[in-house]
């Protein structure tokens, strides 16, 4: 048996020892799992941000809608996996609020981002198609990065294999020992594990597939993209598509009788998803130059237009309080120079002003 925090990847000679916890603050240990889900947060939001304009997105109303959608996604991520592991919960409401030990499922996370942040998206007025075509690659390159979590946590790992990228720890191995047995998914499935043998790293699986779709819808989204919600469902379509086969390999499943519940609707989503390409994409070919996306219309540019104005006039006034501001004081400066007085520092909001 490994040492609980090593991890091996034997067919490429990796040997590595890592703390599932980055540092502390105050003593209070913060999680690795944790600290990559922020990361990946943080990146997906600024993708979003750069790119607000060009899809039509009004970049100061869909804030709230990003910010109430990360909530909703954690929220949902948490009470879909609590949901279905309830009996490994009940009677114990502090374990339901602990995030940091893992614990979150990905399509839990998505249905709560797309039901709060729609509704604020609703209440802000924000055109939903051409913000949710925005958000499917930030989806996609904050999960690519979350998926490490996993990494540093041992977990999210599959059967055994004897692939090249076969990896092994001392949790993932206690894990099979002494609660792999126990699982609802071993009682069903009956599939054996052996602790000795290395284990599909299906963590690194999806971070790669989730990477590589961004890239793809990326490039979709700046030069491909014909009508509004195409990117979002492809989105849909391309993680629903790793997910079917990569949760195929997985052995810690959510599990109802002897159905993988995140495989069926992995499975769900790639048939809907490529339905929809395909009738919205006709439909709007038949339109032709009748169809515009939101971001080439004159509602959009009168709205951009009027967003730059305000900026504009903003930066103006603010300009002008702060020339105002310095006028004040060198009147002031000079004032106390003719009395003889020493002429104190003051602050007028826009920094320090000393003469």
């Amino acid at each position: 048996m490994l040492e609980q925090n090593e991890i091996q990847f034997p067919h490429l000679g990796i040997d590595l020892h890592v703390d599932s916890t980055a540092f502390q603050i105050f003593g209070i240990d913060i999680q690795w799992y944790g600290l990559l889900i922020t990361c990946g947060l943080l990146l997906a939001m600024i993708y979003a941000f750069h790119n607000m304009r060009s899809y039509g997105v009004h970049p100061d109303r869909a804030i709230d809608a990003i910010i109430g959608g990360i909530i909703g996604a954690i929220v949902g991520a948490r009470a879909y996996y609590v949901i279905l592991e309830w009996d490994n919960y009940a009677g114990d409401w502090k374990r339901i609020f602990n995030l940091r030990q893992g614990g979150l499922a990905i399509y839990g996370g998505l249905i709560g981002a797309l039901v709060v942040g729609c509704i604020i998206a609703k209440i802000r007025k924000v055109r939903l198609l051409p913000l949710l075509d925005l958000c499917g690659a930030g989806f996609l390159l904050g999960q690519g990065i979350g998926r490490w979590g996993n990494f540093f946590n041992q977990e999210a790992f599959g059967c055994n294999t004897n692939s090249i990228f076969g990896m092994t720890g001392g949790t993932i191995q206690n894990w099979i020992t002494n609660v792999y047995p126990t699982t609802i998914f071993y009682q069903n499935f009956g599939k054996t594990m052996d602790a000795a043998t290395p284990v599909h790293p299906c963590f690194l699986y999806e971070s790669f597939w989730c990477l590589l779709g961004f890239v793809v819808l990326a490039i979709c989204g700046k030069k491909f993209r014909k009508f509004d919600g195409q990117i979002f469902i492809m989105y849909i379509g391309w993680y629903g598509l790793g997910r079917f086969f990569i949760e195929g390999l997985r052995v810690d499943s959510l599990v109802i009788g002897n159905m993988r519940i995140s495989q069926l609707i992995a499975g769900i989503c790639v048939v809907v998803s490529v339905i929809l390409l395909l009738v919205i994409g006709g439909r709007v070919r038949r339109m032709g130059s009748d169809y515009q996306l939101y971001c080439n219309t004159e509602a959009c540019k009168q709205m951009m237009a009027e967003l730059d104005a305000k900026r504009e006039a903003s930066g103006k006034k603010a300009a002008g309080r702060r020339t105002s501001c310095v006028h004040q004081h060198r009147q002031y400066d000079t004032r106390c120079r003719n009395a003889g007085r020493r002429v104190p520092a003051l602050h007028c909001g826009y920094g320090f002003y000393t003469g």
